[in-house]
């Protein structure tokens, strides 16, 4: 395994002046992964200055683990479970009072790394939130729901998140602070990654509420779409951030059109007898006899 250069950076990572200077805190830093080998290594070197790294991998295929360990991060192999679950099987494995919860995408700039510093030091609340600095296709979005993103990463490890396909959070804290400092994210590589994560976590969300036993009402497939563009647009004021804005306001009630129909297609196929799944093209195949004398690999 490789191991911190003398300068106390990674193999293959720069490493600035103050990094270099930064002495490690009495923190856990969890973060859940799934095929991030593109930055995973970068992820870790960026929070070097953390006591702990552990990585919970849901079963990535791209060497995301090796990649984490190589980097000096402890590895949890979780396969096939929700991210609420990645990041609590993360926190009850911490050694560390406290826990810093981050993804892949995310990055403590130093601002945020010596108020960290300084709240461990003496804490005065049950945990923290942090204000999410979004960025877009190259720019930060500074309105609409992307403006005003609030999560509580900062706690101790008795805490647990609540079990969620998305959107997970904590458990409820009635003694919360605020971080001045902002935490950096970029969400998406490109408009094809949000798209993608858009169809996955828009199925996630409609298996969600079918757990719960909700089901899609016309109001939903329409309203709904239609007031998650005007909330985010012009409520929010998504509109000062120019074509960014829009983009992503008309993508949000996108995802809000086809969670609900999901959510529609998961109670049609629980009251469709399987037969008729079977598609035309299968039927329409005739069956090939094997010609005999001969094997088939």
């Amino acid at each position: 395994m490789e191991g911190k250069s003398a300068d106390g950076g990674w193999p293959g990572e720069s490493v600035t002046a103050n990094q270099r200077r930064s002495p490690e805190l009495p923190i856990t830093v969890v973060m859940p992964t799934l095929n991030e080998a593109a930055r995973i290594r970068h992820a870790v070197a960026a929070v070097a200055w953390a006591d702990e790294v552990i990585i919970v991998d849901g079963g990535s295929a791209d060497g995301t683990p090796e990649l984490a360990r190589i980097a000096g991060a402890r590895v949890i192999h979780l396969v096939g479970s929700t991210i609420a679950s990645q990041r609590n099987a993360g926190i009850a494995a911490a050694r560390n009072g406290w826990v810093l919860a981050l993804d892949a995408d995310e990055h403590v700039p130093e601002t945020l790394r010596a108020e960290l510093a300084s709240v461990l030091a003496a804490p005065e609340h049950a945990a923290y939130r942090v204000r999410l600095r979004n960025i877009y296709l190259g720019r930060e979005l500074c309105h609409g729901r992307w403006g005003r993103d609030w999560h509580v990463r900062l706690f101790p490890r008795e805490r647990r998140f609540v079990e969620r396909r998305i959107h997970e959070h904590l458990e409820p804290v009635s003694d919360i602070g605020s971080l001045s400092a902002q935490l950096e994210h970029t969400p998406y590589r490109d408009l094809a990654h949000h798209l993608e994560k858009m169809i996955r976590y828009t199925q996630w969300g409609a298996e969600d509420l079918y757990a719960r036993g909700r089901r899609a009402s016309a109001w939903d497939i329409t309203a709904r779409p239609a007031w998650r563009f005007v909330r985010e647009y012009f409520m929010y004021s998504g509109w000062r951030d120019g074509r960014r804005g829009l983009v992503v306001a008309a993508l949000s009630a996108c995802a809000a059109l086809l969670k609900y129909a999901h959510l529609f297609a998961l109670e049609w196929q629980a009251t469709t007898p399987q037969a008729i799944q079977v598609t035309q093209s299968q039927r329409a195949l005739p069956a090939v006899p094997r010609p005999e004398g001969k094997l088939t690999s």
